[in-house]
């Protein structure tokens, strides 16, 4: 004996699965908004995050780098930069580009003033405070 499956089964297969996953949407939205703030780190923004947040985009930092597995991969991830190096090393490390090591990809020199350095390590050490769930996976080891 073969089942067939008239229009109206089809119908309702259709309206019973639109309503199933639009409920489970709005289920995952309820639980993501509540599970947000409690990750987000966002009482620690401060001026010095907002306008080294405002460099990082205006200097297009996401444009070789990522941050929290987001932009490219032209050069490393800064989303733990500031917890392995610390704010003395990034310091330097920006004060000194381009390094001129002959063969390997330099970073440009933004000639950017003491105060906005710090502002941009204060971004870095923000973006490396947010709790992401262990993304982006560390797959170095």
């Amino acid at each position: 004996m073969s089942a067939t499956f008239t229009k109206s089964m089809a119908r309702n297969v259709f309206y019973g699965g639109g309503v199933f996953f639009f409920l489970l949407f709005l289920a995952l939205t309820f639980d993501t908004m509540k599970v947000l703030p409690k990750r987000d780190n966002s009482q620690n923004i401060t001026p010095a995050v907002e306008h080294g947040k405002k460099l990082w985009e205006t200097n297009n930092c996401i444009g070789c780098h990522t941050l929290l597995g987001e932009g490219a991969y032209f050069a490393p991830e800064l989303g733990n930069v500031y917890p392995r190096r610390g704010p003395d090393f990034i310091k330097a490390w920006i004060k000194g580009q381009p390094t001129g090591v002959p063969g390997r990809r330099q970073m440009p020199q933004f000639n950017l003033s003491d105060a906005d350095i710090d502002d941009l390590i204060a971004f870095l050490k923000y973006a490396s405070e947010i709790n992401t769930n262990k993304w982006p996976p560390n797959i170095e080891g």
